[in-house]
């Protein structure tokens, strides 16, 4: 795992990712932020020693090392998903090469189907915690505690100050931010009436398939998170229509340009501290 992990990061410092500073995962359809990088240096992941290779035909498969508004970032253009054949560690192996990078701040896009009848399509919710119905941990597996502590605390998954940072960011740019609990599902099917019934009873305000293994192992290695998610279609379970995949990355591009006025704003006002 170590070696991997040294071989994976040995690679990537030898391509110029030189300790970029935060960490930026990309979601389905989120992927214009790209544009407004000053890109060093980008490396396809079947390129990368370790990586796995996205398998999504919608999720780009690069890493992008550059600067954003003076800041050092490290960005995922497409993730990895249990739905695709991974595993937890597979997903979230990514997060651990980017922290030995050096990154000190992780943030986090998704396009997710929204539960809460408030929320509406088209809106993005700020995710302040989350419950993961992936039936599995991305902590549990033999040798874990030589990477970080094993009983991971998750009182408070993403970081407070990032997240009242955002809510002010959208307040001065009209956007209408949204603010709930994001569930994870494995995926790739997509929800019937009664588990949307089911997900709402939990308390879940918006549902998708990736996010929360990112976010336990960034917990894991003391990481603070902000993450959002896009909301591209709205699951009504008694006036629940069908939903093509299509639709929902078209959702999550007509959303796009607040996303990115949200972390660009956010990378320009955060203040780095340290990690051990």
């Amino acid at each position: 795992m170590i070696k991997a992990l040294e071989e994976t990061t040995e690679f990537l410092e030898a391509r110029g990712f030189d300790k970029p500073e935060i960490g930026i995962i990309l979601g389905t359809g989120l992927g214009k932020l790209i544009d407004e990088l000053e890109i060093i240096s980008e490396v396809s992941y079947n390129h990368i020693p370790g990586f796995p290779t996205a398998t999504v035909e919608f999720h780009k498969g690069k890493l992008i090392f550059g600067k954003l508004d003076g800041k050092k970032v490290v960005v995922m253009q497409g993730r990895f998903h249990i739905y695709e054949g991974y595993s937890l560690w597979d997903v979230t192996y990514p997060v651990r090469v980017m922290k030995r990078l050096g990154i000190k701040k992780l943030l986090i896009s998704n396009a997710a189907g929204s539960i809460n009848p408030e929320f509406k399509k088209g809106e993005i919710m700020l995710i302040d915690d989350h419950i993961n119905l992936q039936g599995g941990s991305p902590l549990a597996f033999k040798g874990v505690e030589h990477l970080g502590t094993r009983f991971t605390d998750m009182s408070a998954p993403y970081d407070q100050e990032s997240g009242r940072i955002l809510q002010e960011i959208a307040k001065e740019n009209n956007i209408n931010l949204r603010k709930g609990v994001y569930v994870a599902v494995t995926g790739p099917q997509l929800e019937t009436r009664a588990e949307y019934r089911y997900l709402r009873i939990i308390g879940a305000d918006a549902v998708g398939m990736s996010t929360v293994p990112e976010v336990i192992v960034a917990n894991h290695l003391g990481i603070p998170i902000a993450a959002v998610s896009v909301l591209t279609d709205e699951g009504d379970p008694d006036n629940l229509q069908p939903v093509d995949i299509q639709d929902i990355i078209e959702a999550a591009g007509q959303a796009e340009p607040q996303m990115i006025t949200l972390f660009r704003e956010l990378i320009k006002r955060i203040k780095l501290k340290s990690i051990a």
